[in-house]
């Protein structure tokens, strides 16, 4: 029997655009949803014209997106107004069993790309009259709820007269964006100066796949983000990090009317407060640099963060000096000192851990910094075990930016290639950071100079011609 495929619009929020299409590409592989693309998917547009075969796999897609505000069922679509009425009016016997005397419905106005009076929405709503709706109004939380869309472009300041596209059906499910504001770091019981957005945690969390009883790893834990997010989906979440004074909740309070850290802040008092405590497994003080994990041990997936040296520093514990040896006297109270850990040693030494402790298909999300101006897909880690499936965008300046990605686990490494991923490709981004910021500071200095000089020019050519 041939499937009833049904169109459908996604309708997303109009933020990180660039990791749209990751994330519901791996929603799509973790539910094993089919979805065909009725056109090509724009980064920069709002929507998505697509086709289910269920409805059931639009809601199960809807039910784990950030990014997805809704999902439409797809009654009309035309250039103009007029012409989906048109439409409507012909196909109205095909919608009357949603039609019913006691189900309650909604009708909802929106525009993209231009601003509407809420006088002009109720005309344009009240255009839908010929419908045979029944039922009573009801606006919150009713049986049936339709949505008429306008669609301008992106270009807001200088919106057309007339619509590019418009849109009418009936919304079928909401996606995931409340658990934004649930997880928001302005509520949180403990951050730190890297604390990663909720919104960005969640993508990760979507993009490793994670899903009911999986294990997850981060090994540049920090303050927990991500664990929260993969805990939010049934992940049982595990850390590491090297800084003990940040595990230990000690470190200086990132919020500005802080004066000190509560005795409770701690990854495990995020966890409690947000109900999560049962998946979380620990963390510990780990320098990553260093063999931990006995090989046995597997996760299904690994998320993380790494530390670019900016914000935080980039250490591994480890001395200049040679044959340095610790006296058994001082040993119980030595404290490890650490050396530089480049960027390139940490994306080697992070493919490598992968390659072997994930299980076969499981992933790795990781962020990576780049300079516009130099990047390449040849500057991207890379390990013959893993193959890239995803790469998104995260501008942070005019100059640099991160990118998210996403690996997966083809096959276990061979002898011969443990301890294989390229280092000579990478660049250590902090080498051109510093010394791109001291020019910004240097140009800002000299620009604020010239300034100065020509209204100090302009203050002393006016009072002279005043004492004339």
């Amino acid at each position: 029997m041939s499937k009833a495929w049904k169109k459908y619009l996604l309708w997303f929020a109009q933020e990180h655009t660039e990791f749209r299409y990751a994330e519901i590409e791996s929603l799509l592989s973790l539910f094993k949803i089919e979805m065909r693309y009725d056109q090509k998917p724009q980064n920069k547009e709002p929507y998505w014209l697509v086709e289910f075969s269920s409805e059931k796999d639009a809601k199960l897609l809807a039910s784990r997106s950030v990014s997805l505000r809704n999902c439409i069922e797809l009654w009309g679509h035309a250039k103009s107004l007029d012409s989906l009425h048109s439409t409507l009016k012909q196909q109205c016997q095909i919608f009357a069993p949603y039609f019913h005397p006691k189900k309650s419905f909604k009708l909802e106005v929106e525009t993209f790309g231009r601003h509407f009076t809420q006088n002009e929405k109720i005309a344009k709503l009240e255009s839908f009259i010929y419908l045979p709706i029944q039922g009573p109004v009801r606006l919150k939380d009713p049986d049936l709820c339709l949505q008429y869309i306008e669609y301008y472009g992106i270009r807001a300041s200088s919106p057309p007269e007339l619509p590019y596209e418009v849109f009418f059906g009936r919304c079928v499910a909401n996606g995931l964006r409340a658990l934004i504001k649930k997880l928001s770091l302005k509520t949180r019981k403990f951050i730190g100066n890297t604390s990663m957005d909720p919104q960005l945690s969640l993508l990760m969390a979507n993009q490793a796949k994670v899903s009911n009883g999986d294990f997850i790893l981060d090994p540049f834990v920090g303050s927990g983000s991500l664990l929260v997010a993969a805990a939010e989906f049934g992940g049982y979440v595990f850390g590491t990090d090297i800084d003990y004074l940040m595990l230990h909740g000690k470190t200086k309070p990132t919020r500005i009317k802080q004066k000190k850290r509560a005795n409770d802040e701690s990854i495990e008092a995020n966890m409690r407060q947000y109900g999560l405590q049962d998946k979380y497994v620990d963390v510990l003080i780990n320098d990553f640099s260093m063999k931990f994990w006995k090989d046995s041990v597997q996760f299904d997936a690994i998320i993380t963060d790494p530390p670019y040296g900016i914000r935080e520093t980039t250490e591994r514990v480890g001395t200049q000096k040679h044959d340095c040896v610790i006296s058994e006297k001082h040993l119980a109270t030595h404290i490890p000192a650490k050396i530089e850990y480049g960027i390139p040693n940490i994306y080697k030494d992070l493919l490598d851990f992968s390659a072997k402790h994930l299980k076969l298909g499981g992933r790795l999300v990781c962020w990576f910094p780049i300079f516009k101006d130099d990047y390449t897909e040849d500057c991207l880690p890379m390990h013959p075990c893993l193959k890239l499936l995803a790469n998104c965008e995260q501008p942070l300046s005019k100059v640099t930016s991160r990118r998210l990605l996403t690996y997966a686990k083809m096959r276990h490494p061979s002898v011969d290639e443990v301890d294989d991923a390229e280092q000579s490709r990478i660049h250590d981004f902090r080498d051109k950071y510093f010394v791109v910021r001291e020019e910004t500071r240097k140009e800002r200095r000299m620009k604020n100079a010239a300034v100065n000089k020509k209204n100090w020019e302009k203050y002393v050519k006016s009072k002279s011609s005043l004492e004339i």
